[in-house]
């Protein structure tokens, strides 16, 4: 079989020829294989809260979700985002017209660009960006504009001018990520501002991928798009329960914005899974729940996550950027006398034990992401002490 018809047409639909096996798959099977360290895929190696866990255990035991749970999401569910976006953020929504639950952000990704764009409208996304992202613009036919975060000051920043540059009268809408996953930057008060005044000013639509808004540290501060003048009417927000809770085989996300937007990411949704993940909903209604003393608890455990292994990279030799937000660290491998992302991620199982993603994978410019490196710290401190020791080595 060599993956062409007799007419010589590819098997694979053209679109999607460009993506290939994601690079977690890739490295996951490398770090199985070596018996590495794995700081490539971005979940936990811990549950999260027992009575999280135990709420999906008596859903089951109950029979609440074990059938087709209602299209749009249980209403247990869609009421607790309701509130919890009110709670947090100020921001109001009908749980019935405004709330859609989704099979994961990856699904409420997919199903808001299927929705809202149209062969040939652009998109323009923050780069790099995580992968879902293009093929998700690919499959709807649209064409991804990527605006580069680049470093500046140990960090990576958002070039305001070069985003309004990339708006041309083909824009549909702007793909916005912050917490910002891989780099670790989380957009200002005043940045926000200043897309939200463009996209305002263009008559855009925005999706907004907030799925790490617990995670962020330091003085740094979420501000949901949404929240800023002129923004609730045209922002599609995207919400995630398996980062903050640390259930991500889970599969629960959410979509809240207007009545008119949310129907229009459901009529892509009810084609994708329809429906998923019944009796985790009922979970994750509860989790939601959770007093402020867990979500402050969260933060301060990755916080102390993120300095043992960033220490442990610099005396590794890495440049280590500072990280706002989500739970990964972006490094530069140049000073270790590398620059070429990829073939240092491959060889570095073998050279100590230790799995990481070249951050290229996220880049349509690929020779700007091609020095830097994603390390995950959402693991077991005894984990992360291991890896900072095996990384020693390459000091040496």
């Amino acid at each position: 079989m060599t993956g062409m018809t007799s007419s010589e047409r590819p098997l694979l639909n053209r679109r999607l020829a460009e993506f290939g096996t994601t690079i977690f798959a890739e490295m996951s099977a490398l770090a199985l294989r070596t018996g590495s360290i794995n700081l490539g895929q971005g979940f936990p190696d811990t549950d999260g809260p027992e009575e999280v866990r135990e709420a999906a255990v008596r859903a089951l035991r109950e029979g609440r979700g074990n059938q087709y749970p209602p299209g749009p999401g249980v209403p247990e569910l869609r009421t607790a985002i309701a509130a919890h976006q009110q709670r947090r953020y100020g921001l109001s929504y009908d749980p019935d017209a405004e709330v859609l639950v989704t099979a994961g952000a990856t699904e409420a990704i997919a199903a808001a660009l299927l929705a809202l764009l149209e062969p040939g409208d652009e998109v323009v996304a923050l780069e790099p960006y995580y992968d879902s992202y293009a093929a998700s613009i690919a499959m709807a036919g649209g064409t991804r504009v990527p605006v580069t975060l680049r470093p500046d000051a140990g960090a990576f920043r958002l070039d305001l001018d070069e985003l309004r540059a990339a708006v041309t009268p083909r824009t549909r809408l702007l793909l916005v990520n912050t917490p910002h996953n891989p780099t670790g930057t989380v957009l200002t008060r005043a940045e926000l501002t200043a897309v939200a005044e463009l996209a305002v000013e263009r008559d855009l639509l925005v999706v907004t991928d907030e799925v790490y808004e617990h995670l962020v540290y330091d003085e740094a501060e979420h501000v949901p798009l949404a929240t800023l003048p002129g923004m609730r009417e045209r922002t599609v927000t995207i919400g995630s329960a398996g980062k903050t809770f640390s259930f991500t085989g889970w599969k629960v996300g959410w979509v809240t914005s207007t009545p008119a937007l949310v129907s229009a990411v459901r009529s892509a949704k009810q084609f994708l899974t329809y429906v998923s993940a019944g009796p985790f909903q009922y979970a994750v209604a509860e989790a939601l729940r959770l007093p402020d003393s867990y979500f402050d608890e969260l933060r301060a455990d990755l916080l102390a996550k993120r300095e043992l292994l960033g220490a442990g990279l610099e005396r590794a030799g890495f440049k280590v950027f500072r990280s706002a937000g989500t739970y990964f660290i972006t490094t530069d491998i140049r000073p270790l006398g590398e620059s070429d992302g990829f073939a240092f991620c491959r060889a570095l199982p073998e050279r100590c034990g230790v799995v990481a993603i070249p951050n290229a994978v996220f880049y349509d410019h690929r020779e700007a992401g091609a020095p830097f490196v994603r390390f995950a710290f959402c693991k077991r401190t005894s984990v992360l002490e291991e890896a900072a020791s095996r990384l020693k080595s390459l000091a040496a």
